[in-house]
C-alpha cells in the first residue's frame, strides 16, 4: 500500500460509492456556445469582443457547471473535467477549471482531471506537478491544479506513465490509463495484434497498480474501459483485478449500463459509470429546466448502475 498526503485514492472512493450508493461519475464538457440559460443570466448586458470574450465565456462556464454539480451532483460520486474545454478559453479558463474543482469538493465530490496526459518521463513529471502536485520556483511553490485523478495515455511506454503513477502516490491521488476507449476509432490500433494491444496494456496497468493498492484492494491505477465494448469487460477484468473501471460512452455514445456487470465484480467501487451529455443535455430530450432534468438523469442512472 502507498502513502501520501491524503488517503489512498481508491479508499476514499469506496466510501464515497458506499455513502452514496452510487457509481456515477458527472462528466462536464462544457461547450460555451450551449451553456445552461442560467450560466448567462448575471453577465446580461456584459461587453465582448477581444479578451473580454475569454473572461466572460469562462465565467458562463463556470457557472454552468457549478449549476450542473449542484443539480446532478447529490447522485454522483466524482466529476470528469474534460481539460480541453477549458483549456480553449486560455488563462480564463483554466481559473475556470480551478473554481470548478472547488466547487466538486464544497459538494463532496471527487475531481478527475480527463486530459490524456502521456509524454517522455522529464515531461511526464511536469504534467503530474501541473496535475496533482507542486512546482518548486524561486519565489516558492507553486501549487497544481491539486485534482482527485487524472487520465493518462500509455502510448508512449511504461517510462511515460512511471512519473505519472509515483506522482499520483505521492499525492493520494489515482490514474487512469487508456486500455481500451469507447470511440469507434479506437479499433484501428487498440484491437490490433495478437494478443490485442488493449490486452498489452491491461496487463502493463495491473504490473503498475501490483504495488499501489489500498485498504479497499483496489489499486491508484486505474483503466479506462469503453462502456460502448461491454464484451470486453470480462477478459480485462481477468487482466485487471485490481483495476477502477472509468467506463464512458453511456447514453450518447450507445452504451448501456445494464451491460457493464462484469467492472463490479471485484468490489462496488470497482467501476465508475461517467456520463456528460446523457446528464447535462437531459433537457433537450426530457425538456423542463435544465437543472430539474439533469438531476433525473443523475439518478436513474445511479440507481440503474447500483442495481449491478
Amino acid at each position: 500500500m502507498t502513502g501520501g498526503s491524503r488517503q489512498h485514492f481508491c479508499d476514499r472512493l469506496a466510501a464515497l460509492v458506499d455513502e452514496r450508493r452510487s457509481r456515477v461519475v458527472l462528466g462536464l464538457d462544457p461547450d460555451p456556445a450551449a451553456l445552461w440559460p442560467e450560466a448567462l443570466e448575471h453577465l446580461e448586458g456584459a461587453e465582448g469582443g477581444g479578451r473580454l470574450a475569454r473572461v466572460h465565456s469562462a465565467e458562463a462556464v463556470a457557472a454552468h457547471c457549478r449549476a450542473a454539480i449542484v443539480a446532478a451532483g447529490p447522485a454522483c460520486v466524482a466529476v470528469k473535467l474534460q481539460l480541453a474545454c477549458f483549456e480553449r478559453l486560455g488563462a480564463p479558463g483554466w481559473e475556470a477549471l480551478e473554481g470548478t474543482v472547488a466547487v466538486a469538493r464544497d459538494h463532496g465530490l471527487l475531481a478527475i482531471a480527463d486530459g490524456k496526459r502521456g509524454d517522455v518521463p522529464v515531461t511526464a513529471r511536469a504534467y503530474a506537478q501541473a496535475l496533482v502536485g507542486e512546482t518548486q520556483g524561486p519565489f516558492g511553490a507553486v501549487e497544481g491544479l491539486g485534482v482527485d485523478a487524472f487520465t493518462a495515455n500509455p502510448l508512449l511506454g511504461r517510462d511515460s506513465l512511471e512519473p505519472l503513477v509515483e506522482a499520483a502516490a505521492a499525492a493520494g491521488a489515482g490514474a487512469f490509463v487508456l486500455v481500451r476507449t469507447s470511440n469507434p476509432g479506437g479499433a484501428d490500433l487498440q484491437d490490433e495484434g495478437d494478443p490485442p494491444l488493449y490486452e498489452r496494456l491491461a496487463r502493463l496497468v495491473d504490473d503498475l497498480g501490483a504495488a499501489h493498492a489500498g485498504h479497499s484492494g483496489l489499486s491508484l491505477v486505474g483503466a479506462v474501459t469503453g462502456a460502448t465494448q461491454p464484451e470486453l469487460l470480462g477478459r480485462l477484468r481477468e487482466l485487471m483485478p485490481r483495476a477502477v473501471f472509468l467506463l464512458p460512452g453511456v447514453g450518447a455514445q450507445g452504451g448501456r449500463v445494464e451491460d457493464l456487470a462484469a467492472a463490479f465484480e471485484p468490489h462496488p467501487a470497482a467501476g465508475l459509470v461517467t456520463a456528460s451529455r446523457s446528464i447535462v443535455n437531459a433537457h433537450l430530450e426530457r425538456g423542463g429546466e435544465p437543472a430539474a432534468a439533469a438531476a433525473a438523469a443523475a439518478e436513474e442512472l445511479r440507481a440503474a448502475a447500483w442495481e449491478l
